[in-house]
């Protein structure tokens, strides 16, 4: 089979199914591993995918979304790592407000047995908080069915209601000039709104998502810690200029 031809059955795979492992790419070309992981560094290169662990990824333009089931499929370790540090700073008597996201949800394993209140407006979180016997109060509002996160202007009325110790907020991209931001701007609104109700802010975000930029900003650099895994030391050393980084 010819470069091209191999290629455009790589593209449209990940076109089909979002997120591809490399054993599949291999058995619908019965290409070699070497010559598959190739293949992903040149249209990674040229912008047509994404690679993850273990395969590659669809690449969302600005204003489109993955779905949670996506989200919580790439980077899972990666955000095993950050949740953990992110939980780290919630101490016993804390009120949090726990973003709707996947390294959010993350991060509840590792608030079992933390005496605290959570508020949170991700639909996904609620079974996991039940489970751990934390007390949890749920933001109302409509509910984004792609995600799970419950937005809009009833879910900012309800937010006001609160006020918090800690927010641990996801983004889709962390960006130097444009700070943090994701693809839908009513999802920022709330986001906005928690930063500005909490004492305490904490950005969790994978590698993948620095230095990329998504439609609706969340708020400035600044607003607060970052939480991330390793990184591009050079990058590291641009966002710690700007604001707190947290490495895991």
């Amino acid at each position: 089979m010819l470069t091209p031809e191999r290629q455009q059955r790589i593209l449209n795979l990940v076109q089909k199914q979002e997120i591809v492992k490399l054993q599949d790419f291999i058995d619908v070309t019965g290409a070699s591993e070497s010559t598959i992981r190739r293949d992903l560094s040149q249209l990674e290169e040229m912008n047509k995918l994404k690679r993850v662990h273990g395969g590659a990824a669809r690449i969302h333009q600005k204003g489109e979304e993955p779905s949670i089931l996506e989200k919580s499929s790439i980077y899972l370790h990666e955000k095993q790592q950050i949740a953990k540090a992110a939980a780290e700073h919630v101490k016993d008597g804390d009120c949090i407000f726990l973003d709707a996201g996947t390294t959010t949800f993350q991060m509840i394993p590792y608030l079992e047995n933390k005496q605290i209140t959570v508020v949170t407006n991700g639909f996904a979180h609620i079974q996991s908080l039940m489970e751990k016997g934390l007390t949890t109060y749920i933001v109302g509002g409509f509910m984004k069915n792609k995600t799970g996160a419950i937005i809009g202007s009833k879910a900012s009325q309800s937010l006001l209601e609160y006020n918090f110790d800690k927010a641990f907020i996801g983004a889709n991209g962390v960006h130097p000039k444009s700070g943090y931001t994701t693809p839908d701007p009513e999802e920022a609104s709330v986001k906005n709104l928690a930063i500005k109700l909490a004492n305490e802010t904490f950005f969790l975000a994978d590698s993948s998502k620095i230095n990329e930029a998504a439609f609706a900003k969340i708020a400035p650099l600044q607003s607060g810690t970052l939480i991330t895994n390793k990184c591009d030391e050079v990058l590291t050393a641009a966002f710690r200029e700007i604001t707190t980084v947290i490495e895991v």
